[in-house]
């Protein structure tokens, strides 16, 4: 005799196909990596501290961007980390004009075989991003915060996907696009501070410093004391100088809130920075975060780690690359897969490794003449050319950067 009719069956199947929801979403948790690479953070931890400490101290507006790029792309999967030479196609999201300037590559490369060397086909280079850019804030004097794992690298990186919003866009048109990734306005006034620890080259602002739109005049959103300042940076016979997106004096390359104190004064190198101030719509974020660098840095780590979860590749999906730069062949062995069980909770959030102490947070550093390794990129916003040649089209500065190299 059958125990359950058709209408039974079905109630049946629909509870236990929600029941199988969040063992997916488990896979994504603070701990994924306990019993398959217990050191996985800490080793990252490590490398990204010894990096920043004895390379690059600017590195952590790098890292920052890098991860920024990725996951806003079809997701954090890192397949902004594909080398064009790997693929069948010759081509990947570094060819776009975008990811040109994009940096750290080498310093994810260093974490991939330390991690490879402890744990072999363990650690997935998305995971990887992501630990490093929340290591990087830490480094930064920014907040130490758990982060959950577990995602997977993604198996496609193409060019004609990446789509960024520029440095000259609106508030309304940069609010179009974050929403198009879930991101409110308040989480994108949020996400937009890291530029506390970023800089940018005089071509990607030099509009604002004399004719702007076609006024024969500076931009008036801008402080005059700035326009003069940075005219003289622009002027200099070296090509293509840098400057801070935070002006305000010895928190440059410091993670808190001066940002957004400094573009409330006029002091916004971007317009996009400046705006954030001046519209009406992201005034009173600004002056929130401006008032509060707790309310501030609260809401960036809930903000970043929503943005770090975005279209995650997770369980069987996608793939744990051996090398960042290219897909595994076929021929690679798949790395095990840490089960996950629906009676054990997953664990609590711990505190993330401990940062470089304070003491190793450069100060306000000036910038240095440029060189193909020694500059910093804006977090988010793809605005720094490598070696100095990049050049700003119309459509970079008012929307969304092109697919061609700058």
């Amino acid at each position: 005799m059958n125990i359950f009719n058709s209408k039974q069956c079905t109630i049946v199947v629909f509870l236990l196909s929600f029941a199988l929801v969040p063992l997916v979403i488990a896979d994504l948790r603070v701990g994924f990596y306990n019993s398959t690479c217990p050191q996985a953070e800490s080793t990252v931890q490590k490398v990204v501290a010894n990096y920043f400490s004895t390379i690059d101290s600017t590195i952590a507006g790098g890292l920052l961007r890098m991860h920024f790029h990725d996951c806003f792309v079809k997701g954090c999967d890192a397949s902004i980390l594909i080398d064009p030479s790997s693929t069948p196609t010759n081509t990947s999201e570094k060819d776009a004009g975008a990811n040109g300037t994009v940096r750290g590559f080498d310093l994810i490369d260093k974490i991939k075989e330390a991690l490879e060397a402890v744990c072999p086909r363990s650690v997935s280079c998305a995971d990887i991003i992501t630990l490093a850019g929340r290591d990087a804030i830490a480094l930064s004097g920014g907040p130490n915060f758990a982060v959950p794992t577990g995602r997977r690298d993604g198996l496609t990186s193409d060019p004609n996907n990446v789509n960024l919003p520029g440095p000259g866009i609106s508030v309304s048109n940069a609010q179009s696009i974050f929403a198009g990734k879930n991101i409110t306005l308040n989480e994108m006034v949020t996400l937009l501070g890291a530029h506390t620890i970023g800089l940018a080259h005089c071509n990607f602002f030099s509009d604002r410093l004399s004719s702007f739109q076609g006024t024969n005049k500076p931009d008036q959103t801008m402080n005059t004391t700035l326009v003069k300042k940075l005219n003289a940076l622009c002027s200099s016979t070296t090509s293509n100088q840098t400057t801070v997106l935070d002006q305000g004096s010895g928190s440059s390359f410091k993670f808190d809130n001066s940002f957004y104190n400094q573009i409330l004064l006029k002091n916004g190198v971007l317009q996009i920075d400046q705006e954030l101030a001046d519209d009406s719509s992201t005034n009173g974020f600004v002056r929130d975060f401006a008032s509060s660098g707790t309310k501030f840095t609260d809401s960036f780590v809930k903000a970043w780690l929503k943005l770090s979860n975005t279209e995650v590749l997770l369980g069987n999906s996608g793939q744990i690359r051996t090398n960042c730069r290219a897909f595994n062949s076929k021929s690679t062995p798949a790395p095990a897969t840490p089960t996950t069980t629906p009676s054990t909770p997953a664990p609590a959030p711990v505190p993330a490794p401990a940062p470089v102490t304070p003491t190793q947070t450069p100060a306000t550093p000036a910038p240095a003449p440029e060189t193909p390794s020694d500059h910093d990129s804006t977090p988010f916003l793809p605005i720094i050319g490598r070696r100095g040649k990049s050049r700003k089209s119309r459509n970079q500065r008012r929307g969304r950067h092109g697919h061609g190299r700058h």
